[in-house]
C-alpha cells in the first residue's frame, strides 16, 4: 500500500535525498520563553525530533534581527545562543536521520512598538495593516510602520545573509524564506502595501528588487541549492494585504524569474481562504505555477492524504507541506503509510507555552516501536 502512494516516494531535492515527499510545514508555535528567544532543550529539540520521519522539515519562523520580530515567543537565528539553540535541536533530528531547513523570518509592518522600546515596526511604506499583532501584552492593533530607507533595506539584506551564514553554524541542511504571508517581501511585492517611487517601488521589477537582491545575499555563505522560498500569491484579505490588477503578475515575474536560480525548492500556498470572487485572484495556484517553474515545486494549504497524493499523481507539485496535521500526529508518514486515522489538534495549545499541545502528543501504537 505505502509504495503506490505518490505521498511516500523518495525524492531528490537538489542533493539532498528525501525518503519521502511529506513535508511538515513552518508553524509559529510561540514556545521560545526565554530572555533571548532559544530554542529550549526538552522542547524544541523533542518536537522536532518526534517528526524527523518527514520528508523534509520546514522549522517555524525565525526572525533573523531583533527587529524582524513581531510574535511572542518566536526563535531568533541572529545571535551565538541561538545558533547554538538550533544546533542542539538539529543534532537531535540528524541523529533520528531526519532532515531540516530553517525559515528565516521578518514580519516587517506586522510588528508593534511593544518589540522595539517604543520604536515602529517598518516596512516597504508608511501603510497600517489594520490588523493586530501579538505582543507580550497580547493582540494589540498594528500602527502605522516607518517607510524604510535604503539604509534599512540594505541592512536587512545583510541580516538575511547572516541568519543564512549561522543556519550553516547551526547546522541546518538548508534554509527558507518567509517572503510570503503578508510579511516583509510581501509588503514590498505588493502595490496597495508598497508605495515607494524608488528602485524598491513602482514597477513590477522594482517591488520584486529586495527578494533577488536577498538571495544574491546569501549565496555568498551558503549553495543556492539549499536555499528555498515561500510565496503566496493569492493573499487575501489577511494581515492587510488585498489584491489588484498586478498582484499575479508579479508573482508571474517573481517566479519566472526563480528559474534563473538552483534553489532547493519553491513553496506556494493555495489561496487560504476563498477568493473566487475576488477581482484579480487566482484559485489554482499549483495548476498555474507548475507549468511555469521548472524546479522543485511545494504545495500547502488544507491539504490531507488523499489531496496531497492526488496533485502529486497529477504533476502539480513535487512535494506537499501539511501544518495542523504534524501539530498533533509527529508520526504523519508512518500514519498516511498504514492508513491509521489522524489525531485531531487542539487549537487551544497552539501558542501556549509549555509542553502540553506541543510534545504530548502520541504516536499510534501500531508501529511505535518502530519509529
Amino acid at each position: 500500500m505505502s509504495k503506490e502512494q505518490n505521498l511516500l516516494k523518495s525524492y531528490d531535492l537538489n542533493g539532498l535525498k528525501l525518503p519521502n515527499r511529506v513535508v511538515m510545514a513552518p508553524m509559529t508555535r510561540s514556545r521560545a520563553t526565554n530572555s533571548e528567544n532559544t530554542p529550549i532543550e526538552g522542547l524544541h529539540d523533542v518536537y522536532y525530533e518526534q517528526r524527523a520521519s518527514a520528508g523534509l522539515i520546514i522549522t517555524e519562523g525565525s526572525q533573523v534581527s531583533k527587529e524582524a520580530v513581531g510574535y511572542v515567543n518566536t526563535p531568533g537565528i541572529y545571535s551565538k545562543a541561538q545558533v547554538e539553540g538550533w544546533k542542539m535541536v538539529n543534532e537531535k533530528v540528524h541523529k533520528a536521520n531526519g532532515r531540516i531547513f530553517i525559515q528565516l523570518w521578518h514580519v516587517g509592518r506586522m510588528s508593534h512598538p511593544d518589540f522595539h522600546n517604543g520604536d515602529l515596526p517598518v516596512s516597504a511604506s508608511a501603510i497600517n495593516p489594520e490588523s493586530q499583532s501579538y505582543t507580550p501584552n497580547g493582540f494589540k492593533d498594528t500602527v502605522t510602520p516607518k517607510e524604510m530607507t535604503i539604509e534599512d533595506i540594505k541592512r536587512t539584506i545583510g541580516d538575511f545573509k547572516n541568519a543564512a551564514k549561522n543556519a550553516m553554524e547551526a547546522d541546518f541542511d538548508g534554509i527558507e524564506i518567509h517572503s510570503s504571508n503578508g510579511y516583509l517581501f510581501h509588503q514590498f511585492f505588493n502595490g496597495t502595501s508598497n508605495k515607494r517611487n524608488d528602485e524598491y517601488g513602482g514597477s513590477i521589477e522594482n517591488r520584486a528588487r529586495i527578494l533577488f537582491e536577498t538571495i544574491d545575499a546569501i549565496k555568498e555563505v551558503m549553495p543556492e541549492q539549499k536555499i528555498g522560498l515561500r510565496l503566496n500569491p493569492s493573499l487575501h484579505g489577511i494581515f492587510g494585504m488585498t489584491m489588484d490588477e498586478e498582484t499575479i503578475p508579479t508573482f508571474d515575474y517573481i517566479i519566472e524569474k526563480l528559474n534563473d536560480y538552483d534553489l532547493a525548492y519553491l513553496h506556494l500556498s493555495e489561496p487560504f481562504n476563498d477568493v473566487s470572487e475576488v477581482p484579480y485572484a487566482e484559485t489554482e495556484i499549483a495548476k498555474r505555477y507548475r507549468p511555469m517553474y521548472q524546479g522543485t515545486l511545494m504545495i500547502n494549504a488544507g491539504f490531507d492524504q488523499e489531496s496531497g497524493n492526488k496533485v502529486i499523481e497529477e504533476g502539480n507539485a513535487d512535494l506537499v507541506a501539511f501544518g495542523k496535521p504534524y501539530v498533533s500526529n509527529p508520526d504523519l508518514v508512518e500514519r498516511f503509510a498504514e492508513n491509521i486515522p489522524l489525531t485531531d489538534w487542539d487549537t487551544d495549545t497552539f501558542y501556549t507555552p509549555g509542553k502540553e499541545g506541543y510534545i504530548d502528543y502520541k504516536k499510534a501504537k501500531s508501529h511505535e516501536q518502530n519509529v
